[in-house]
């Protein structure tokens, strides 16, 4: 099945198939402390952007990290820990497993301090880059006029296509939850929630207010397509979304929130700009109906995960619902949303939001 359902990838706006490729594995591969070897070939190179603090002992620097992360600086058997202490001549000083603080790094030496310290900041980026996604930015498109066109659109599409190959009542989404992504993030801590949250309130402040206007933007919900490029084997079908007045401002809004969230690190960089669209039938919901489209397709080390999916023969719901119409609805905030959850409304919690007006 993977050789008929290949991983896909975006480049130029066009999807391509990534057909599998047979890779050895050995024993031990997965070890970090050889993981740690690979990774600080070219982490040896001192990096004068460190603030480093001179003591009467010698020298100090701190990183934040979440607690999530120490146990991969520490190592199996605290070996990476050691490993970088004895390379660099410096004592490494990391808080116990679940207690917040700081990573302290001391040495005789300032480019020992340093040469640690990158070493560290290599580990916590890699780590923090295989964490399964656990927050994300998003307009909610659940309001009532909406909700009830998706609901026709389901009732019609079930009506006239079900007995087309993969459709059914349990691969449409869940109304309440219709939203639209701006992007993905990973979120270890109440501090880095916080942080996001500030984060979103500088972009209001310095482009959001202006392209808004202080105002809602007003927006259809309006014609379908899907994610593929096979029509006959479809995974994903999902709504455009587009400004009402014809302007360009809400992909201009996103992409720029987009990229101040990727400068920052918040976001790790994936797309230059973002696709507009509303998830409305996935087949992932088939036996699971709480999966997150492809982000699921992961595991905690960053592996991607071949998951057997029964696709849809989407062309009749092509050719029939191809301008179906599903409401109009004015944005008016942004939020922080946490994957997995669930409000008092049936829609994902949100850790924190910005308002246009």
């Amino acid at each position: 099945m993977e050789v008929l359902r290949p991983q896909l990838i975006r480049i130029d706006g066009r999807n391509y198939r990534k057909n599998p490729v047979q890779e050895q594995t050995y024993q031990h591969e997965e070890d970090e402390e050889d993981f740690y070897q690979g990774s600080m070939e070219c982490a040896d190179e001192p990096c004068d952007a460190y603030e480093v603090e001179q003591t009467p002992q010698g020298f100090r620097s701190t990183v934040k990290a979440p607690s999530l992360l120490y146990k991969h600086i520490v190592g199996k058997r605290g070996d990476t820990r050691k490993k970088i202490e004895m390379e660099t001549k410096t004592s490494i000083s990391i808080p116990k497993p679940g207690q917040d603080g700081e990573i302290v790094i001391t040495g005789q030496h300032r480019n020992g301090v340093i040469s640690a310290r990158t070493r560290i900041d290599v580990l916590l980026d890699t780590f923090r880059r295989k964490q399964p996604f656990t927050h994300f930015l998003a307009f909610f498109l659940n309001e009532v006029e909406v909700q009830e066109g998706f609901l026709r659109f389901q009732e019609e599409v079930l009506a006239k296509c079900s007995m087309d190959d993969g459709v059914d009542s349990s691969i449409f989404q869940n109304p309440k939850k219709l939203h639209l992504t701006i992007g993905m993030l990973v979120l270890l801590s109440e501090e880095e929630i916080q942080q996001t949250c500030e984060m979103l309130q500088q972009c209001k402040e310095e482009f959001i207010n202006d392209i808004s206007g202080g105002k809602p933007l007003e927006v259809e919900m309006a014609g379908i397509e899907y994610m593929n490029d096979d029509p006959g084997m479809v995974d994903v079908l999902y709504a455009k979304v587009h400004m009402k007045d014809g302007s360009n401002r809400l992909q201009e809004l996103v992409d720029r929130v987009l990229e101040r969230f990727q400068a920052s690190g918040l976001i790790v960089k994936e797309w230059n700009t973002v696709k507009l669209h509303a998830t409305v039938m996935n087949t992932l919901f088939r036996k699971d109906p709480n999966a997150e489209g492809r982000y699921n397709l992961y595991t905690a080390d960053g592996k991607y995960i071949f998951k057997e999916r029964e696709s849809f023969d989407g062309r009749n719901i092509l050719k029939l619902f191809e301008n179906f119409y599903f409401g109009s609805l004015k944005l008016n905030s942004i939020h922080i949303s946490q994957r997995f959850t669930v409000d008092s409304f049936g829609n994902y919690a949100s850790c924190g939001q910005i308002d246009f007006s």
